[in-house]
């Protein structure tokens, strides 16, 4: 086939060609947001949206179109669904034999208070798995755990949303910044300490603000010292294993330290009014204040097989998620396939590259090394040691797939507009958009990270999407490019919990699917000025002393 090469004005008109860009975006958040439609039908419906621009309006050829949407309803499906998959399927195992009852009982020993239940289980520990496995593990994994405390599902995927922020740029062992490096071609261990020195300032500030958003401003200063300790020794390791050791375990080595830090403190100093009740939604008074609680009695055998499952989790994730066990698995057995009628047969052209540069479009079929598998092999193993027999696993994972079909169905449309603008090259006439800001650009260019994971779900996919954009457009204004592409990292952590797919994972963990439109109203506003204030602090950091210190 004839190559293709992208168009990012194909109006004429750089204020219509950003209008039909931005129409997919607005068909499926409005559907989602607005008319709350079910996501599914809501993503199929973007999708068609997604194709109809890229074809008629951008001039694609439609099979490059439609294989665009192939490819990304395939990514969608492996890795991305069949992560979702085995995680709800560990999370039915568990939550069937009673023991997240005994876990909530075993979290209550370190804290009954629900704000630092929150605290400890959305921030802390979900930064561990978003730094071990990334691409929705944090979300699935720490949303199921607060369903089974007792927590509404709003609450429940509205705070786990917020929560996973500060630690995603360096998600999945430091993936977002590798990519980042290798599609800029600008030097790793900068990028990763460029990164370190713009989101610790968030990593202090994400604490504060999810209990905020849980209780309001009066009744979370009533725990800020926890909060602060939760916070500081999150933000502390993160600049220092990011400035001085590279991106692969920031993350973990982070929420490791917070949460022992946290449980440490927690021995020593108690709220003065602990909460210990959660209203069914919103609309209810936030919390009963109680001052005494009874002791809980459950053995510590029950709390250490309680918690055994979440630590087998831990183990297999970290082990799938480091390069020598990928490598080894895809040793074994690893397919990667040309997509045909797309792999290089779309090209890139200035100025979102810098030269013209065809698109790669390769299927990686490496169901062993993936992160799903290693979350099913700890799901099984868990499933045995508590009490399933073989044939109850299969049974209860033929559940799982049932429960999860709406879900796997809307995140592969969700990839594939998400693809079929990357090809199109819709998602670059808009970040273009937001390039024509001139010295506002660092602000502006840090909402185009914002709007790629936003877009893609990924900030991984964000950074490959524009970080040669950021690059080139920082030279063309005098900025470092160093500090342009880290803040499409950066802002981009903030779009993390408006992105459809992550939407999804949280309304699938937490068995209230149907009510994205309520989880997607709920924390958008949080995304946007989140984001914003990212934006200032990359301004500063372009113009303004000290900031400019940051980067260097």
């Amino acid at each position: 086939m004839q190559i293709w090469q992208q168009i990012y004005d194909p109006f004429g008109n750089a204020f219509l060609s950003t209008a039909a860009a931005a129409v997919p975006v607005i068909v499926l958040l409005g559907a989602i947001g607005v008319l709350e439609m079910k996501a599914h039908w809501a993503a199929i419906i973007g999708l068609v949206a997604a194709l109809a621009i890229a074809i008629i309006g951008y001039g694609m050829p439609p099979t490059m179109a439609f294989m665009s949407a192939a490819y990304g309803g395939a990514f969608g499906l492996l890795p991305i669904g069949w992560l979702v998959l085995n995680i709800i399927f560990l999370y039915q195992l568990t939550n069937e034999k009673g023991e997240f009852e005994v876990l909530q009982r075993s979290i209550s020993n370190l804290s009954d208070d629900r704000r630092i239940q929150v605290l400890f289980i959305a921030f802390s520990l979900g930064a561990f798995f978003e730094g071990a496995a990334g691409f929705g593990t944090p979300v699935a994994v720490t949303a199921a755990m607060l369903i089974g405390l007792g927590f509404s599902p709003l609450r429940a995927s509205g705070l786990s949303l917020i929560a996973n922020t500060a630690p995603v740029a360096y998600g999945a062992l430091g993936t977002p910044v590798i990519a980042l490096s290798a599609v800029t071609g600008l030097d790793l261990l900068e990028l990763s300490g460029m990164i370190g020195r713009q989101l610790p300032f968030f990593s202090l500030i994400v604490p504060f603000w999810l209990i905020w958003a849980f209780v309001g401003f009066r009744k979370m200063l009533e725990i800020w010292p926890a909060i602060l300790v939760a916070g500081v020794t999150f933000a502390i390791p993160q600049y220092l294993v990011s400035n001085y050791h590279g991106p692969w375990l920031v993350d973990v080595v982070a929420a490791i330290v917070s949460m022992g830090s946290l449980a440490l403190f927690l021995q020593v100093w108690k709220p003065k009014k602990v909460m210990n009740h959660v209203a069914p939604d919103w609309s209810s008074p936030e919390v009963e204040e109680v001052h005494e609680h009874p002791a809980d009695q459950t053995s510590t055998a029950a709390v250490l097989k309680a918690w055994m499952p979440w630590l087998i989790l831990a183990v297999f994730v970290f082990a799938w998620g480091t390069p020598q066990v990928k490598a080894l698995l895809d040793g074994l057995w690893v397919a990667k396939l040309p997509v045909e009628g797309l792999h290089n047969l779309v090209e890139k052209v200035p100025p979102v590259a810098a030269k013209a540069t065809k698109e790669a479009a390769v299927f990686n079929l490496n169901l062993l090394s993936a992160a799903g598998t290693g979350i099913l092999f700890s799901a099984i193993i868990s499933g045995l040691l508590i009490g399933y027999s073989p044939a109850g696993l299969v049974k209860m994972y033929g559940r799982t797939i049932y429960l999860v079909r709406y879900s796997l169905l809307t995140i592969a449309c969700m990839l594939g507009l998400g693809f079929v603008t990357k090809y199109s090259g819709t998602d670059a006439t808009l970040g273009l958009a937001f390039a024509q800001t001139g010295w506002l650009y660092p602000f502006f260019g840090t909402l185009i990270g914002w709007l790629g994971v936003a877009l893609t779900g990924s900030d991984t996919s964000s950074n490959v999407l524009f970080g040669g954009l950021q690059k080139i457009t920082a030279e063309q204004l005098g900025i470092s490019p160093v500090l342009m592409a880290a803040a499409n990292s950066s802002g981009g952590v903030m779009g993390k919990m408006i992105d459809a797919q992550s939407i999804v994972v949280a309304s699938t963990a937490t068995k209230w699917y149907g009510h994205e439109g309520s989880i997607l109203r709920f924390v958008f506003l949080h995304s946007l000025v989140l984001a914003m204030l990212v934006g200032v602090l990359v301004f500063c950091q372009a113009y303004a002393w000290p900031f400019t210190l940051l980067v260097h």
